[in-house]
């Protein structure tokens, strides 16, 4: 069996470069809609193994809301990053038009890790 998250988001084009800069992945399925606006299923992958599928929101929400109220109604959770650097550059790319909720620091479990709120509305908890 596999098992890996699906979000739904808002500019799905530009979300999955985003996440593709953030996590050294490469889209590897991608299914546009019938004007090639957005995506109606798109996966993500890092060494030929999926990470993460994403669309297009079927209907728009509020980012701004979401950021505001610091909403981690689901965290999705990026670990084994392999090094402090790899943790660092998805933290920028990913708290760049996000809401910081944790700075990057140790944990009792892990050396370094961050939580964001992406530009997306995604709630990311990265970890060396």
């Amino acid at each position: 069996m596999k098992c890996y998250p699906q979000v739904y988001v808002m500019n799905s084009f530009e979300a999955a470069k985003t996440y593709c800069k953030a996590f050294g992945a490469e889209i590897t399925v991608e299914i546009k809609n019938s004007s090639e606006t957005a995506y109606e299923h798109c996966v993500l992958s890092v060494n030929g193994e999926g990470i993460l599928a994403l669309a297009e929101a079927k209907k728009p929400y509020d980012v701004g809301y979401i950021q505001n109220m610091r909403l981690e109604t689901m965290t999705f959770n990026a670990f084994e990053l392999g090094t402090v650097d790899a943790v660092k550059n998805a933290f920028d790319i990913l708290s760049n038009g996000g809401v910081i909720i944790e700075e990057i620091h140790e944990y009792p479990w892990s050396s370094c890790g961050a939580t964001v709120i992406d530009k997306y509305g995604v709630c990311w908890w990265i970890s060396i």
